[in-house]
Parts: C-alpha cells; structure tokens; sequence
C-alpha cells in the first residue's frame, strides 16, 4: 500500500491563496492575520501548514519556493529568505517526521517571467530563472526531497509573429541539462519531473502534453534524467483522457509522479478540483499496479476547495475524501488485477503478434514482400470483437 499510495499535500494551493481569494486558506488557527511582517507570516502559515499534515497524517508535502518564502528586494535577500524558511521548515520535519516529496521554482508569477523563463527572449531572465532555479533545487536537496519538479508556467507562446520556436525550445533544454548537471555537482539522488500542460496561462506551452514531453526529452537526449509528473485536469486540457497520458508515460518508462486533483470538464481552464471519482481513480490505479508502484513519486494534492468552501473544515473533507477516493480505487484495481479477465482479454487480443508472422514483423524480420505473399495464402483476416461494452461493464461490476 504504501509504494503505491504516497500521499502529499502541495502546500502552494491549500496555503498560499489569501487576501481577496478565500477558497485556498489554511486557517485551522489564523495566527499571521495580524502580523505585518512578511517573514513571521511566512512563519506562522508553515506551523499551521505542518499541523494540518499532521491531524491529516499524510506523510508528504510538496513546495514553491515562493510559497513558503518571500521574495525579497534582491536575489540575495530573495535566496537568504528562502534559506531561513527553509531552515524552519526542516524543524517541523524534524518534529512531525513529514517528508518533502519534492520541491520545485515559481518562474511564472513574477512579471519578469511574463514572457516565460527558460524560453525568455531576453537572456538576463533566463540568468534569473537559472539563478532561481538553482536555489530551489539546493534548497530540495538540503530537506531530503524524493524529487524536483519543473512546471511549465509561461514555458510557451501568445503569438508565433514574435517568437523563434526553435530557439526557444533549445533554451528550455539548455536549463534543464544544467539543473541535472547541479543536481549531480550538489550529490542530489532524487528524479527530476516536468509536469505537461497544454494552456494557460499562454496559448500554446512546448511541454503540452505527454507525447510532446517524451518528443521533446528524446530530441534533446534528456530522456534519460527526467520523468514526467502527470496531472489529470492538464490531460483533459490538452484532448485526452488521464488513462492515456499515464499509459503513454508508463510504457516509455517515463511515469514518476502525479497531481491528485481534477478537472471540470465543461469549463476550458484549470480548476485543480478534488478527485471525487471511483471510476477515474481505478483507472488511474491500474496503470500504477501494472507498473509495479509509483515510489519515489507520489500522489500530490495541487487542489484547491472551491470558492465557497470557505471554513476550515472544508480542506479537511476535501483532502480526506481525495485520499479515500484514490484509496478504494487501489483496492478496486487491485481485484481487478487479481481477477485477471481484462487482462487476459488484452493478451488474446494481440496473440497473433507472439505467433512466428507477428512476432518476426515486429523484430524487422519481414519485408513488405513478406506480407503480400502471406496476404495472398491466407486470404481476408478473421475480425475479432473489441468488446467495449463488455470491458466497461466488466469494471463497473467491481466499482
């Protein structure tokens, strides 16, 4: 249960929003309400942060540098403050025993990013974005984070009139080369994550969904030091369904992580919902079953309660109703799995590619002459049923 059920809980959207924006505090006490200075909120919303972990008793949480650290006046200050928070933070840790699942740079909320960060067109921001990044993943490794994740931001395109694409997408890889580089100079063991997202805020981002990501990773020999944190409302987005993102992931040997929340599928942007589905969450189980457990990534709840939920009361029925939710879809997948039909469905659909034709067409032992000589002794193929109906019958008898 536990490789395949590592809870965490960003603390980006459960305890940064407030202000204006009531939907995402954390104010199981509300002791920052009236400090003034920004470090002792900084402060207080870690406590308050760390008691929620644990009246939750997850065992994980994941980070923003900016969420748990003001930006200060200079890059210095900026680093020096996320140092001390740090150093704060590791004390809870200590305390609690909750662990970093991984930590990860902002490189969109600042106006310097409002034309990306890796793929800037001006070379200082990229310097910055290299400088932050640095930081954060020091700072990942300091606190013993399991990862580092790389979210796209504004990693994309408003307008293809004024950008050099190619460039661009080069200066992306050039960034994360050097992460893996400082990451192996500083002795960081951890996996490195790109989080896929098709839109939003740009119109277009380079890393917009699984099949660009694994295109982009290969292109640039970068395969081999990165996987992919997958979120489901970001697949949704970009035209799929979360099954595919995580298939298509997984058998290239790229699933590391993933994002606990959803989507609503009527509404065109990310609205990083509580997962509330059995059916979503089976299907997202089976992948993880079928590849053994997803250690050392996890399931990181980027979710926020809706604007409404506002009383304390409701981060806790929401975190705990997305943690049974994911739990009784690894109980189902499991019976699934052990009842063997879907599977042994799928093996007899493709068990012509085992037999000598198949198996020599899929090792480059067969020509195109080869198969017009078998099309001409064996005649029309026999058509089998893809028996849909069945299958997803088949998966409501468990749920």
């Amino acid at each position: 249960m536990e490789d395949h059920l590592r809870f965490s809980v960003c603390f980006w959207h459960t305890f940064k929003a407030t202000g204006a924006d009531p939907f995402g505090v954390a104010t199981l006490q509300r002791p920052w309400d009236s400090a003034s200075d920004p470090i002792q909120k900084a402060k207080d919303t870690l406590d308050a942060a760390f008691e929620f972990f644990q009246k939750l008793g997850v065992k994980f949480w994941t980070f923003h540098d900016r969420d748990i650290s003001p930006e200060g006046a200079t890059y210095d200050e900026s680093r020096q403050n996320l140092s001390d928070l740090a150093n704060y933070a590791k004390a809870h840790m200590d305390r609690t025993g909750v662990q970093l699942l991984w930590g990860t740079a902002n490189l969109f909320s600042h106006p310097r990013y409002q034309s990306g960060a890796a793929t800037n067109p001006n070379p200082d921001v990229f310097a910055w974005a290299a400088a932050q990044v640095k930081n954060a993943l020091e700072i990942t490794h300091r606190l013993n984070g399991a990862g580092y994740t790389f979210w796209g931001g504004r990693e994309g395109f408003d307008t293809l009139l004024n950008t050099r694409m190619k460039q661009e997408r080069a200066q992306l890889a050039e960034l994360l080369r050097m992460a893996v580089n400082h990451g192996q100079k500083i002795g960081f063991k951890g996996n490195f994550y790109i989080e896929p997202k098709p839109k939003e805020p740009t119109t277009h981002q380079y890393d917009s969904d699984v099949a660009s990501c694994l295109n982009f990773l290969r292109e640039f020999d970068l395969l081999k030091d990165f996987k992919l944190n997958l979120e489901t409302n970001h697949a949704t987005l970009a035209g799929h369904s979360m099954l595919h993102e995580m298939q298509l992931a997984r058998t290239a040997d790229a699933l590391g992580s993933l994002d606990a929340n959803t989507g609503d599928e009527l509404i065109g942007w990310d609205t990083d919902q509580f997962p509330t589905s059995i059916y979503l969450t089976t299907q997202m189980m089976l992948e993880v079953l079928d590849m053994g457990g997803i250690s050392p990534g996890g399931l990181n709840f980027d979710a926020k309660v809706r604007r409404q939920s506002h009383e304390p009361i409701d981060l806790f029925y929401a975190h705990i109703g997305g943690i049974d939710t994911f739990a009784r879809g690894l109980k189902i997948a499991y019976k699934i799995q052990q009842d063997g039909r879907l599977a042994e469905f799928v093996r007899d659909r493709y068990k012509g590619w085992i037999l000598p034709f198949g198996e020599k067409i899929l090792t480059g032992q067969r020509t195109m002459e080869d198969c017009e000589d078998h099309v001409r002794r064996h005649g029309e193929p026999t058509l089998a049923s893809g028996r849909q109906e069945f299958l997803e019958n088949l998966i409501n008898e468990f749920l």
